[in-house]
């Protein structure tokens, strides 16, 4: 049999994952081509031939996913690989029928052709939804474990979206080590929280070669996933947290579903600042779906460094990108700490907007009166900070998980939100982890 020639659909994350676990030495398959969604400037390079191995010596070109149906005619593709994440339903199927009808046939990779076992204890923390809490979730885990005794090490789900060569295996564990790196505003929200409480963080593009790497000096891999992405690793835990404020989304989104009916422990997060209807709603969604996990809900609240400087200020909110972008929010914690603490004003930033951040909201038009902080790369970060520094707020409120008043020069004072989770009545994350790991 001839082999089948495949396009795999990313995003730069789980496309690589999936091309080096199961394409990348099997002879029945010929990868002729990635395409690239959701993230900036991946389109028009290629997956390097070191990382490629000895059957692509010319590595894999990188397309704009709007030449898929062009490039399924143009290199007589057998398949295409759906392979990103965080997309509804409806949207991988209209996805399937673009392809179907270009006259390839569509697959999704499940955790069977995917995931690596490892030698080590594995805890993973996904999500239902980009935004749902995982961070916080993983930040919890990490501490409690450490707590029992048990050196841990966070490997987090890919963002590498520089030279990929070089990022095939990143280690992080100092803010040095970041800087060295030349890591994105979006690689330090996830990488920077880690650090601080002592936590070895990597990440990169073979997770083979990552996951060997950080055995040899931990007692537990917790992989910390992003996207709403399943494991790349088999799990012994699997944690999956889904968000109240957006009830019926555990149920809608790929493969935030698949998570939740994988999930050994279930977090249902925000039940603090949700609808009650929805936290119910959310439960009865889990408890239909995955009868036999254990239930755990849990707040997020929200911390400021000086919530009286707030009142009566106009402000501007910079929060998240992800969670606002492909995650679908219209707001976040900077958004919640404004209104909770009196700000007489949430400017609109669109009239401010610079460069990629204007396109940012035309693409992403359930974003509401916040700044979502896009930085992937140096371009970005500085029309970031040019939004900010013409903005008319009197302060500016970080909702991210660092303090973007480290990164960029901002002309007006601000404040950053913190949040962490806080588990509601029982059982809690540390009875869950206690029957599984004893303390040392």
């Amino acid at each position: 049999m001839s082999r089948q020639r495949v396009i795999i659909m990313g995003a730069a994350g789980r496309d690589f994952h999936n091309f080096n676990v199961f394409f990348r030495d099997n002879a029945a398959y010929d990868v002729v081509a990635f395409t690239a969604t959701q993230i900036p400037n991946i389109d028009g390079r290629s997956y390097p031939a070191k990382l490629a191995g000895s059957r692509y010596p010319k590595g894999i070109p990188i397309h704009p996913e709007t030449d898929l149906v062009k490039l399924i005619r143009s290199l007589k593709a057998d398949q295409v690989v759906f392979a990103y994440s965080d997309v509804s339903h409806e949207t991988v199927m209209h996805k399937a029928s673009l392809v179907l009808a270009a006259g390839a046939d569509f697959h999704l990779m499940g955790p069977g052709t995917t995931q690596i076992k490892s030698r080590k204890p594995v805890v993973s923390v996904c999500a239902a939804r980009t935004g749902s809490g995982k961070s916080q979730t993983t930040r919890r885990v990490a501490e409690l474990l450490m707590a029992r005794g048990y050196k841990v090490a966070a490997i987090r789900h890919p963002m590498p979206y520089g030279d990929l060569v070089k990022q095939a295996v990143q280690r992080f564990a100092t803010y040095k080590d970041l800087a060295a790196q030349d890591c994105t505003i979006e690689e330090r929200e996830e990488y920077e929280p880690h650090i601080d409480r002592g936590i070895v963080v990597y990440a990169g593009v073979d997770y083979e070669r990552i996951l060997r790497q950080a055995e040899a000096e931990v007692d537990v891999i917790l992989w910390d996933g992003g996207n709403n992405d399943l494991s790349f690793y088999k799990s012994d835990l699997h944690i999956v947290v889904v968000d109240s404020h957006r009830p019926g989304h555990e149920l809608s989104y790929h493969p935030g579903e698949t998570n939740l009916l994988m999930a050994d422990v279930v977090v249902i997060n925000k039940v603090d600042t949700a609808n009650q209807d929805a936290v119910m709603a959310v439960r009865e969604n889990v408890r239909s779906r995955n009868p036999n996990a254990i239930l755990i809900e849990a707040a997020s609240p929200i911390f400021v460094e000086d919530p009286a400087a707030i009142r009566g200020k106009r402000v501007l909110v910079v929060e998240d990108g992800p969670t606002l972008t492909h995650g679908e929010m219209a707001y976040g914690a900077g958004w919640v700490a404004a209104r909770r603490f009196g700000a007489a004003e949430i400017i609109d930033p669109r009239p401010f907007a610079s460069g990629t951040i204007s396109k940012t909201y035309a693409k992403y038009p359930t974003t509401g009166n916040v700044l979502p902080a896009m930085g992937y790369g140096d371009k970005q970060m500085r029309e970031l900070q040019r939004t900010i520094n013409r903005s008319d707020a009197d302060l500016v409120l970080i909702g991210t998980p660092i303090d973007l008043g480290r990164l960029l020069k901002l002309n007006k004072p601000s404040q950053r939100i913190r949040y962490e989770l806080q588990e509601i009545g029982q059982p809690t994350l540390d009875e869950v982890l206690a029957k599984r790991f004893p303390a040392r």
